[in-house]
């Protein structure tokens, strides 16, 4: 339920000012920098060949390193107000409940999380299902969905920005989508 509740926040991005320069995307306050987001493009792709996994063709990979981004920070933020976080002993002993690193590693690449980012990520996965269980008062599916719901109201509260370079992120299907400055893109 922990990755649903973050992944759902990639619905929640929206690009919608201008960005300053220099800036993929702001998150609140949070600047990530392109130079940032290419380094971690690089790294992923470096880490697509390395351990061999498989993509999706359609992939792209800043588009799809860039929303993960967004997503963590966003939820981050939101995870600090709640005062909702995971030890560094759950996230081991979550990972290793997976069958560590060398389990998760390939299957987060493969969702377009950037390596050196997996613990992040991985991290904010569990605390957004702390935060979802705490909304929701309980564990049970009901609640988790009504958990969820509340997180998600409480992510569009974070202004997001994306820079137009990137194309424009479509908040109602969680996908960018083909930027359409050069004219609109053939359906």
């Amino acid at each position: 339920m922990a990755v649903a509740v973050l992944a759902a926040g990639v619905a929640l991005t929206a690009c919608s000012a201008p960005v300053e320069a220099g800036a993929a995307a702001i998150v609140g306050d949070e600047r990530i920098s392109a130079s940032t987001l290419n380094g971690k493009v690089q790294e992923l792709e470096s880490a697509v060949k390395r351990l061999q996994v498989q993509v999706d063709p359609a992939m792209k990979p800043a588009q799809t390193v860039l929303g993960q981004m967004v997503m963590v920070v966003r939820y981050q933020q939101i995870l600090d107000k709640a005062r909702v976080s995971v030890s560094d002993g759950e996230l081991d002993q979550y990972i290793a409940a997976q069958g560590g690193t060398a389990a998760l590693d390939p299957v987060l690449v493969a969702a377009g999380v950037a390596p050196s980012q997996v613990r992040e990520y991985i991290r904010t996965s569990l605390a957004a299902g702390k935060l979802a269980q705490a909304l929701g008062g309980g564990t049970d599916q009901a609640a988790g969905q009504a958990g969820q719901a509340q997180a998600q109201a409480l992510a569009l509260q974070i202004k997001v920005t994306v820079s137009p370079r990137y194309g424009h992120f479509d908040d109602k299907v969680g996908t960018f989508a083909a930027s359409d400055a050069f004219g609109k893109v053939a359906e």
